[in-house]
């Protein structure tokens, strides 16, 4: 895989062109506003002790956008008992939902209380999910770059995004959480998902680690990305040429790009420079635009699966900021 965008020393200052829209943060605060009006008590079911034992884990269901209830795991290190501790959340790749605990307990294992987000309409392709779309009973083995991009109240990304502002807010409020010590993660989709969070919530989000993360400069990114889920855009807009400048309206509202100016988390990234998933220009874009302290680890034969030496180094980056004394 040859390197196809920019060189890196002109990736460390490029800047997305594309302009923010007017009310772009009005627009936000009306929809969290109306999930947080929507919303009802979050729920918490023990999660099979027999398999986890000293490792406690709950079946968690929260309102999210427009209050459509979300699932989700709640993993706690073993023997913490109701210790306040740091608290990390975790938001998955496109395609997958929450899966099965047992795929989340590193971060439980050095001392990380976790919250694992499920994803509305996902959960078919590559991990199991249990959160619907709003309407329906379950997952889907669903293509959603496209549902609802015509209007950005409309637009799936919009309810997604409120659910992982939503999942930081029930995060806070769990038990045995310090709620000033609260950081997000994701890589790709949930990459994006963590970018957002922080962008959205800043006061709440104290870290962000977000490894090669998707929905950024996104009008660069369906120009130069033949590969999906960006491609689902492209082919939609092929055959309804009508809808190209409505569509392009609505991504301006989810694009990382521009959100990123509001994060105040400190924020590790991770890309790959030879990603054509998420082109490395379309993760440079969010990364300059961010203000506050920040680091990004660059691979220069990385592609969309990233290495997983970078998961150390993530850790590493969470512990420092949220378990070491300050």
């Amino acid at each position: 895989m040859p390197w196809f965008d920019l060189p890196e020393d002109q990736l460390r200052t490029y800047r997305t062109t594309t302009v923010e829209p007017e009310g772009l943060d009005e627009f936000w605060v009306a929809r969290i506003d109306e999930a947080r009006a929507a919303a009802r008590p979050t729920t918490m079911t023990r999660h099979r002790p027999e398999v986890y034992g000293d490792l406690p884990v709950w079946d968690v269901e929260f309102s999210g956008a427009r209050g459509d209830r979300v699932r989700g795991w709640y993993l706690r290190p073993a023997g913490s008992g109701d210790t306040q501790l740091p608290l990390v959340i975790t938001y998955i790749g496109y395609g997958g939902g929450r899966s099965v605990p047992s795929d989340h307990l590193a971060l439980a294992a050095v001392g990380f209380a976790n919250l694992v987000m499920d994803t509305r309409g996902q959960g078919g392709r590559w991990s199991t999910g249990a959160t619907p779309d709003g309407t329906g009973t379950f997952a889907e083995r669903a293509e959603v770059m496209t549902r609802g991009i015509t209007h950005p109240e409309d637009y799936y990304y919009t309810r997604l995004y409120v659910d992982a502002v939503r999942a930081v807010e029930v995060a806070a409020q769990l038990p045995g959480v310090d709620p000033d010590r609260i950081g997000v993660t994701g890589s790709s989709q949930g990459g994006a998902l963590a970018l957002a969070a922080a962008a959205l919530l800043p006061p709440a989000v104290r870290v962000c680690a977000a490894d090669v993360p998707f929905l950024c400069d996104i009008q660069r990114a369906i120009t130069l990305s033949d590969e999906y889920p960006y491609a689902e855009i492209s082919d939609f807009l092929a055959m309804h040429f009508d809808l190209v400048q409505a569509a392009r309206d609505t991504l301006r509202y989810i694009d990382n790009a521009l959100l990123a100016r509001r994060i105040t988390a400190d924020t590790s990234m991770v890309v790959g420079l030879m990603d054509r998933v998420c082109p490395p220009s379309t993760v440079f874009a969010a990364y300059n635009a961010i203000t506050a302290r920040k680091r990004i680890e660059v691979n220069p034969f990385g592609v969309h699966s990233h290495s997983r030496q970078h998961d150390e180094s993530k850790v590493q980056f969470l512990r420092e900021r949220l378990v070491a004394p300050q």
